[in-house]
């Protein structure tokens, strides 16, 4: 089977990596088409006159390229819903598998709040949404609860959509939990991830140290965090790996947005993969994968005093905390790994073929 990976997609977007290395790890060739327009830029989508014109002219180098190459299926890569239009005229009557990841709407809308939903700007983000998931063939989704949130906002039906979960791309993210004295934050800082929450929570565990690695639109918050708080503006990477193996136990998101409870980030599969425990929201999307005390901590979203308790209890038991570190290691290998993962995006372009 022979898989063109198309678009603007960001190349070292940890989405795109592994699923093309999963792919790859299957048997399948994947061919890349693509022209670069998000690659170095920390902030993504900030659409003004120059992203607008850079992705215009990435369209135009993708249609001029539309020949030459046989192949058995085409994937857009994420972020790729300007891409679809010039996907479709090159698959031509070959199946389009869309792999978006987010909807626009819900994150400039819902998540984000910068737009209204009745306003120009929302409506327009929900008509981009809605017309590249109806030119795709397939939408591939990272849960179960993406998948139907996709569905109702496009009004199609569900088995125009199917689930491939996120995983972490194994080159970077191995096993060898070798934990230090610190819990570890890594992400974008925005409201998604529950900023607020974890910052609160530091303050009632003042003798736990917290690392928040990551820059984002709440930066500002971080200026009156407390002394247990450090801040690392970013982190390679391809040491994202060393950092998770040597944390006491990882953090991953706990927003109280519809969009939080419909996600598992990358940042808790990465750290599944090297054998590092996790605290996380306990949310629907956690619970395709998750179970409290089994293979991670999970608290209510957007409480503060339950993921202090959940702090506390990481750091004052070790036995707990190496058992939860072990099953959700299991718990990446059976669900999540590239083998796995693998297995899953080749019978999905398989099923659409």
């Amino acid at each position: 089977m022979r898989v063109v990976y198309f678009g603007t997609y960001e190349r070292d977007y940890p989405r795109n990596a592994q699923v093309i290395s999963c792919l790859r790890g299957a048997g399948v060739d994947v061919v890349e088409r693509h022209a670069g327009v998000w690659e170095q830029r920390r902030h993504k989508w900030s659409l003004g006159a120059g992203s607008i014109w850079r992705v215009a002219r990435a369209e135009l180098q993708l249609l001029a390229r539309r020949r030459g190459g046989d192949f058995d299926a085409m994937i857009v890569g994420y972020p790729g819903h300007f891409d679809m239009t010039a996907a479709r005229r090159v698959a031509g009557k070959r199946p389009l598998v869309f792999n978006p990841l987010v909807s626009l709407w819900d994150t400039w809308v819902d998540d984000r709040r910068r737009f209204t939903a009745g306003s120009a700007a929302g409506r327009a983000l929900a008509r981009i949404d809605s017309a590249a998931f109806r030119a795709a063939d397939l939408v591939v989704a990272d849960t179960e609860q993406t998948a139907a949130f996709f569905a109702d906002l496009a009004h199609m039906p569900a088995e125009r959509f199917a689930v491939c979960l996120v995983g972490a791309e194994e080159r970077v993210f191995h096993p060898g939990w070798s934990p230090e004295s610190d819990f570890l934050f890594v992400g974008k800082l925005i409201p998604l991830h529950g900023l607020e929450t974890i910052l609160a929570a530091a303050r009632l565990v003042p003798d736990l140290l917290i690392t928040v690695a990551g820059r984002g639109q709440l930066d500002a918050l971080l200026e009156t965090r407390p002394p247990n708080v450090e801040w690392v503006p970013w982190i390679e990477y391809d040491r994202l790996g060393d950092a998770y193996r040597s944390c006491l136990c990882a953090l991953g998101i706990f927003g109280t947005s519809a969009k939080a409870a419909r996600v598992i980030p990358n940042k808790v599969f990465q750290a599944l993969a090297c054998g590092a425990p996790v605290i996380t929201a306990d949310t629907p999307a956690a619970r395709e994968l998750l179970a409290d005390r089994e293979n991670a901590l999970l608290v209510p979203a957007g409480d503060a005093e339950a993921l202090a308790d959940a702090l506390r209890t990481a750091a004052g038991d070790r036995d707990l905390l190496a058992r939860i570190a072990q099953g959700g290691r299991r718990a990446y290998e059976e669900r999540a790994s590239e083998d796995v993962l693998g297995r899953r995006w080749r019978e999905v372009l398989e099923g659409v073929l």
